[in-house]
């Protein structure tokens, strides 16, 4: 959901560009500039568009040689460009003349200052093999990495040919031999060697979380922003984020296992159920059960993009193509994409579907003012994509979408064993981030065998498959911490509405009306707190997790 670091090769360019004869137009621009609030956000749409536009481009350039909305790749660069420097000319002196007005020139004036001077896709341009470089600032350094994602974690060797990291996700939830899991899971090696080399001081990782810390002491981290959305201090992130753990440790047995069991010892639902689930069923069945929901995604024309192939972003992400606003009295409707990497179906790959789609509805429901057109915090819409995602680990939602079902205790450990993989990374990232000279390999090893009763295995750096610890660290929270606020706006919902796992038509409609079409009008705490009808509390995934039943968590005999 967020977009990838800027890349200091691209500033260059677009440099030389200016410095070679953009200057004149730049003046023009600024001459253009304009004064008016809703003049200032017209120019604001604007630039969003063609940052859309060109970010679509650049992640599937194949798809796109012409460009897009009968505009090039270069017309919109100019677009984003031009508008781009009106808005900064305009946003040092305009002024609201009430609170909505100067609430919406905050927040452009933040937007646009943080923007890149040109558009960027989530597709890596970096080098894996410059994250070994002992020069490299912050930004490049991270740049890297997020490269070594995609150079070395789509492409895992295993066997007799390669896999993907969302499929070897999923396959070490299924493969039933030991041996096998365990070799799919150091299949990862060359990933670890990459990102935190031979774990000392100056190794890739351990230089960027020095930088990524001092930078966060400077500037904040996403665990500050989280702590200010959820309404507690940074302090009381850590003592909530070590309570989820706690609980999950007291109601997930006791016995202790090898960390490459971990996935298979969760993934009981997906190796009843996922083989059902072909590739070619993802979207249907994703469609199918929005639609029950009350929106339909193949109307809203989102975009899909959701097969491997080399160069594309590693992660899945959803983003804005076009942003919906008023245009001559009528209401130009959002434009969404989603791009994942799906090789095969699943359990698994299903629920992350549609925790993206979450996103486009999100998205869709806006209806508001160019300047608000956005999702709120990062903690708020990562948890809103699971309220929907949450429910295909329902033995109802189950039975109604594939024709069959795991039970629930079967179903809720397949889910919250993932979830309590985001808290332990996110309190991992917490705890990094506070004392960056920890060693990473050791912090991560404390936390999985203290709550996820995982065998010590120090010398692995097993913790390093997910690409927001090296690309943003600390917004692993906004999945951990998440959770909670998932949780809550769930239980809220059954309580306002009623039940919504097998669908219910009124869920999209009522949701956007109270919780998503003001997107940035108000402040997401107040949102939220609007919505709830009280603070946020941790009270609602508790409860959940206490629902799991409680038997002996054993590693197969051969793991022993």
């Amino acid at each position: 959901m967020k977009a990838a670091p800027v890349l200091p090769c691209q500033c260059w360019i677009l440099l030389m560009l200016l410095m070679s004869g953009a200057a004149p137009a730049e003046d023009a621009a600024r001459a253009d500039a304009p004064r008016t609030v809703p003049q200032i956000e017209s120019a604001y749409a604007d630039f969003n568009d063609a940052y859309g536009a060109v970010s679509l481009i650049d992640s599937d350039p194949t798809s796109y040689p012409q460009g897009y909305a009968a505009r090039s790749r270069d017309e919109w660069q100019e677009i984003y460009v031009a508008r781009r420097t009106q808005l900064l000319e305009s946003l040092k002196s305009g002024h609201g003349s009430s609170a909505e007005d100067s609430r919406a020139l905050r927040l452009m004036r933040a937007d646009v200052s943080e923007s890149s001077p040109t558009p960027r896709s989530l597709a890596p341009t970096g080098h894996c093999k410059d994250a070994a470089r002992q020069d490299l600032a912050l930004e490049p350094l991270q740049e890297a990495l997020y490269a070594c994602f995609a150079e070395l974690a789509n492409s895992l060797r295993f066997e007799d040919g390669a896999v993907t990291r969302v499929a070897a996700f999923d396959l070490l939830a299924r493969l039933q031999e030991p041996q096998r899991r365990k070799a799919l899971f150091m299949a990862f090696t060359p990933l670890w060697q990459a990102l935190v080399g031979d774990d000392g001081a100056a190794s890739p990782y351990r230089r960027m979380i020095r930088m990524a810390a001092a930078q966060a002491k400077a500037k904040g981290s996403p665990i500050d922003a989280a702590a200010r959305t959820v309404g507690v201090s940074a302090g009381e992130t850590e003592r909530w984020l070590e309570r989820i753990l706690d609980t999950w440790r007291q109601v997930s047995g006791e016995g202790e296992l090898e960390p490459w069991d971990y996935r298979f010892e969760g993934g009981e639902a997906e190796r009843e159920l996922g083989e059902g689930i072909a590739r070619e069923a993802l979207q249907p069945l994703n469609q199918r059960y929005y639609l029950d929901l009350g929106l339909d995604l193949a109307k809203s024309q989102v975009i899909y993009d959701l097969d491997p192939r080399r160069g594309k972003a590693p992660l899945a992400y959803t983003d804005y193509v076009r942003r919906g606003r008023m245009v001559d009295d009528h209401w130009q409707p959002t434009i969404v994409r989603v791009s994942a990497n799906y090789a095969r179906g699943g359990l698994g790959v299903l629920h992350e579907l549609v925790h993206e789609n979450g996103h486009a509805a999100h998205m869709l429901a806006l209806r508001t003012r160019p300047a608000f057109m956005d999702l709120g915090d990062a903690i708020f819409y990562e948890a809103f994509a699971d309220v929907p995602a949450w429910s295909t680990y329902e033995p109802a939602w189950q039975q109604k979408y594939l024709g069959r079902s795991a039970s629930q205790s079967v179903s809720l450990r397949g889910l919250y064993s993932g979830v309590i993989l985001d808290v332990a990374w996110a309190l991992f990232d917490l705890r990094m981030l506070r004392d960056p000279a920890a060693d990473p390999n050791r912090v991560w090893t404390d936390i999985t065998h203290r709550y996820l009763h995982v065998r010590p295995h120090p010398q692995l750096a097993w913790w390093a498959v997910r690409v927001q610890l090296f690309d943003e660290p600390g917004y692993m929270v906004n999945y951990g911490l998440g959770a909670v606020i998932t949780a809550d706006i769930r239980q809220r919902i059954a309580q306002q509405l009623g039940p919504f796992d097998t669908g219910e038509a009124r869920w999209y409609g009522w949701l956007s009306e109270r919780l998503l079409a003001s997107g940035e009008e108000h402040p997401t705490a107040q949102l939220l707190r609007r919505f709830l009808g009280r603070p946020v509390s941790p009270a609602a995934l508790l409860s959940e997790l206490k629902r799991l039943s409680v038997p002996a968590v054993a590693p197969p005999a051969a793991s022993r």
